[in-house]
């Protein structure tokens, strides 16, 4: 049986909100800049070589852990959380890896994710029933913006 989120704040946020992936962003487009047809490949190296290594937190975490701590108030025989959070990054899966390792290490109860190898992550909010979008790319802010997707904007 589908769990039923239609009582359930759903935040989507980029990884790049939830963690602060300056340093690793920076690589990418360095690599990008000097070879597109290696870029991706030095980059999964990159990011797999410190997949066990600490990230600091980003402009979003405050807000995603003062969100998941309403928990705390959920009445304890409704299996509906009152919010579930869903990372939504533009890296792929295996690059992913060390976001999904610092969730883990956190303990933060996130279990949803998506990984999309580059493309934006807008056209999976319907599929993840996201209700509130949290980003630090501008253009991916601007396709929710300018879709409609989302009633409620930050």
């Amino acid at each position: 049986m589908a769990l039923d989120l239609s009582e359930t704040l759903v935040v989507g946020i980029s990884a790049t909100a939830l963690f602060d992936l300056t340093e690793a962003d920076g690589v990418f487009r360095s690599k990008f800049a000097q070879d597109r047809q290696t870029a991706v490949s030095e980059y999964r190296a990159y990011m797999l070589a410190r997949e066990n290594n600490p990230l600091e937190d980003g402009t979003g975490m405050p807000l995603v852990r003062a969100l998941l701590a309403l928990s705390k108030y959920k009445k304890d025989e409704d299996p509906r959380p009152l919010v579930e959070v869903v990372v939504m990054s533009r890296n792929s899966p295996e690059t992913g890896v060390r976001v999904l390792n610092n969730i883990r290490s956190r303990r933060l109860p996130i279990t949803r994710h998506a990984f999309t190898g580059g493309e934006s992550v807008v056209s999976y909010l319907d599929a993840f029933d996201v209700d509130l979008f949290l980003t630090t790319n501008v253009g991916d802010a601007q396709r929710v913006i300018d879709g409609g997707l989302i009633r409620g904007r930050i």
